[in-house]
């Protein structure tokens, strides 16, 4: 899809059977109720033009005297009376030579009586007209036009009853619709849902609840037994990962942090401390005549000594500090946070003690060794990773020409009262 054509929107399930429903359930009424409303106006007309028919004998035979005596006044009165009780828009009577006799017309009432005479004339027959017989013979005729009242009031109420069938089948549209929701939709939610978490979240212990529809159901099932291949997979993957990182960043055989491991966390820590215009220490640490029981012991001894040495160093640090095997018999410990440097050299010289007992080998024997250390403190000994490891490799390589399994400080320290005491 290219960047400039805009994204068309898809209608939702829910949208799609709501209409559907509500097509379905109008088109229905409407044609029910055009249907039903067709069928009484047929039979409505057929019940008009018959009453016309028997209106029209029945003025007839009340006029039948009045024609007979070519009396104008007394056919109109008859011709009125009948004409005012009945659904007349207009009659007139004729005498045997054609002419008009007798006339009635209703009033027109308005919209509402021009919009009877259009139904009228639309459904009722021509006007009526039928004969008027006195002893068998033709003595005039009665002209008859059908008001359509009654039509038109049966138009209205078919058409309120459409809208009323129209109104309520659009609700039970909706109502079932909205079951239908309930019953196909929310499943179909709940599943997209886990789906949508699983591919962009990557959380694959969300399961989908059960649906009332059998096939529903039974897809949700198979995507929730896909999803626990899945949660397997990711945490044999992810179980994996940790290892090989593990790997990556500790000592195999120690199982200190390795030196690339302690170089990020120096780097990052001296970053925080320039920063915040903290004070950090650095411990160089270096077995004492190591290459001695490696050749005369044997190498399995002096991995033996090496996870010894790592273990005590461990037991004497803090919380906060970090113990690291740089390679061969040298170790770095990283003291942060440092509030005097009387904290770093006591430290040191836990380290230096821990180292006077002897180390109980797997063979019976035991032999003891010693460490010495080098300190260096930031920022007087050195800013960078680089500095401070070669000021406290110095250090470490100063106390060893002295005595070794001492501990000795970076000739470049300054006095001690320039470090304030952190709280």
């Amino acid at each position: 899809m290219s960047a400039g054509k805009p994204r068309r929107t898809r209608p939702t399930l829910r949208s799609v059977l709501g209409r559907g429903h509500l097509s379905v359930a109008l088109l229905a009424v409407g044609l029910a109720g055009i249907s039903l409303t067709l069928l009484g106006v047929l039979a409505l007309r057929v019940y008009a033009n018959h009453n016309l028919h028997l209106i029209a004998r029945s003025i007839n035979y009340t006029v039948e005297a009045a024609v007979v005596f070519d009396d104008s006044p007394a056919a109109n009165e008859a011709l009125a009376l009948i004409a005012s009780t009945e659904e007349v828009a207009e009659a007139k009577v004729f005498n045997h030579d054609g002419e008009l006799l007798a006339h009635w017309q209703r009033q027109d009432d308005g919209m509402f009586g021009r919009l009877e005479a259009h139904v009228a004339s639309a459904l009722l027959d021509e006007p009526i007209r039928l004969p008027i017989l006195h002893q068998q013979q033709q003595v005039g005729q009665t002209e008859l036009v059908g008001q359509g009242r009654s039509l038109l009031l049966f138009l209205l109420s078919g058409l309120g009853g459409i809208l009323f069938c129209t109104a309520l089948s659009a609700f039970v549209a909706l109502h079932l619709s909205r079951r239908l929701l309930g019953d196909i939709v929310r499943p179909l939610r709940g599943l997209a849902s886990v789906a949508h978490a699983a591919r962009r979240e990557r959380s694959f212990d969300r399961r989908v609840p059960e649906a009332p529809i059998a096939e529903l159901n039974e897809l949700g099932n198979d995507f929730n037994a896909l999803l626990d291949e899945l949660e397997v997979w990711q945490g044999h993957l992810q179980s994996e990962n940790a290892t090989l990182a593990h790997q990556a960043s500790h000592d195999s055989l120690t199982g200190l942090p390795n030196r690339a491991f302690f170089e990020g966390r120096l780097n990052r820590c001296l970053r925080n401390a320039a920063q915040q215009q903290d004070h950090l220490a650095l411990l160089f640490l270096d077995s004492d005549h190591f290459k001695q029981i490696n050749d005369s012991l044997g190498h399995a001894v002096g991995d033996e000594v090496l996870i010894s040495v790592a273990e005590r160093i461990r037991q004497q640090l803090r919380e906060h500090d970090l113990v690291a095997r740089l390679g061969g018999d040298e170790f770095a410990v990283l003291l942060t946070p440092l509030h005097t440097r009387e904290d770093a050299e006591r430290i040191a010289e836990k380290i230096i003690a821990s180292m006077r007992q002897a180390i109980q080998l797997d063979s019976g024997g035991h032999l003891t060794t010693s460490l010495s250390v080098g300190i260096a403190y930031y920022p007087d000994d050195g800013s960078t990773p680089a500095s401070l490891l070669n000021a406290a490799d110095a250090a470490m390589y100063q106390a060893k020409r002295k005595r070794r399994g001492q501990w000795h400080a970076a000739q470049t320290q300054a006095p001690a009262a320039e470090i304030k005491n952190r709280s």
